[in-house]
């Protein structure tokens, strides 16, 4: 559908981390149905869901290096939920960290979330990653994850989902 709407902009591809550590279908597939559809495979994000732990870290890790060297973005999706955690970020340093909404959400009255995520951005930038914030609902949230550095926004506050539309895109707020 990408390619079809002519969409100049990057998108994503959730994956399991168990179904692409190591050699996998899922890499070969990906870039087989980019080429079909004629859709620019520099433009492609992997994104790893948060939702099982990682069986095999090395394999995972040298797996995104491999993604990356073929000119695909990484993600980690819902950073600091689940199975998304620094463990990943130390094994390997993908494009975008995208942060949990359980973390922005009402980050404007919450000094602990105010902290947690100015540190995250901290790391983020000294590492050269990217931080796009989920779950942005209100101004107010969008202020205070300025102030703190992030430009990638993501939420109800800009699109909600609709049928047959592209999934909520990310907005650069900068």
């Amino acid at each position: 559908m990408a390619s079809m709407l002519g969409m100049q902009s990057r998108l994503s591809l959730n994956v399991s981390p168990n179904d692409v550590a190591g050699p996998t279908e899922c890499f070969h597939t990906a870039i087989r149905t980019a080429e079909r559809v004629r859709f620019p495979i520099d433009r492609l994000i992997l994104e790893l869901t948060e939702g099982e732990p990682v069986a095999d870290l090395p394999a995972l890790a040298a797996t995104f290096r491999a993604f990356q060297s073929f000119g695909f973005a990484s993600a980690i999706d819902d950073f600091g939920a689940a199975y998304a955690s620094f463990e990943l970020l130390a094994a390997f340093q993908p494009d975008i960290v995208k942060l949990d909404r359980s973390f922005v959400r009402d980050i404007h009255p919450s000094a602990v979330r105010f902290t947690l995520v100015k540190g995250l951005v901290a790391i983020c930038d000294e590492l050269r990653i990217k931080v796009l914030a989920e779950g942005v609902e209100t101004p107010e949230e969008v202020q205070v994850l300025r102030g703190l550095g992030v430009r990638l926004f993501q939420g109800f506050l800009f699109a909600r989902p609709g049928i047959g539309m592209l999934p909520t895109v990310a907005w650069n707020a900068a």
